[in-house]
């Protein structure tokens, strides 16, 4: 399920997107600063603004001159989505399960994160049969329609197979 963005952030990606085209466009560094300045200037004009029918209007406008004056073939950074690196390293990732095997002395580097994982094993372990059962009483009896998990249904419980979720690397942090 996604999530609504709100105008300010809907504000600021617009403002990063531009950034980036912007880079695309102008090749010398001390250019780009200036066109970069001058941007900022034509946020900054409107970031106090209460109306937001009036806000909304304009972020159409600057959506619509943006989608005009955006680089034909914009630079797309390796890794990122679209780029020829992208989920390159994928295959590699190390499972989870691997860190119950690290030495006690490499556990003591990280003294949080181990105390953190092992009342999530606790938790898991505690959970597990609570999990399988719901999992059990919500199944049709033909098998799942989709692959999607449900949520948990009474209070105090957990998700059923939650543990994947908690131990999964961010993929994108920001």
């Amino acid at each position: 399920m996604a999530a609504y963005l709100t105008h300010q952030q809907k504000v600021l990606r617009l403002y990063k997107r531009a950034l980036r085209h912007l880079e695309s466009w102008c090749i010398f560094r001390d250019r780009y600063r200036f066109f970069a300045c001058l941007m900022r200037a034509r946020f900054d004009e409107h970031k106090d603004e209460k109306d937001m029918v009036k806000a909304t209007k304009l972020l159409m406008a600057a959506e619509q001159e943006f989608w005009e004056n955006q680089h034909p073939q914009p630079y797309i950074f390796p890794d990122s989505p679209e780029g020829t690196s992208y989920e390159r390293y994928d295959t590699y990732k190390v499972p989870e399960w691997v860190l119950d095997f690290w030495h006690p002395s490499e556990k003591a580097m990280y003294p949080d994160y181990f105390a953190k994982r092992e009342q999530w094993k606790r938790l898991r372990m505690e959970s597990w049969e609570k999990e399988i059962q719901q999992l059990q009483e919500e199944t049709p009896p033909d098998g799942p329609l989709t692959e999607a998990l449900p949520p948990a249904r009474k209070p105090g419980h957990l998700p059923p197979l939650w543990w994947n979720y908690v131990t999964a690397p961010r993929e994108r942090p920001m």
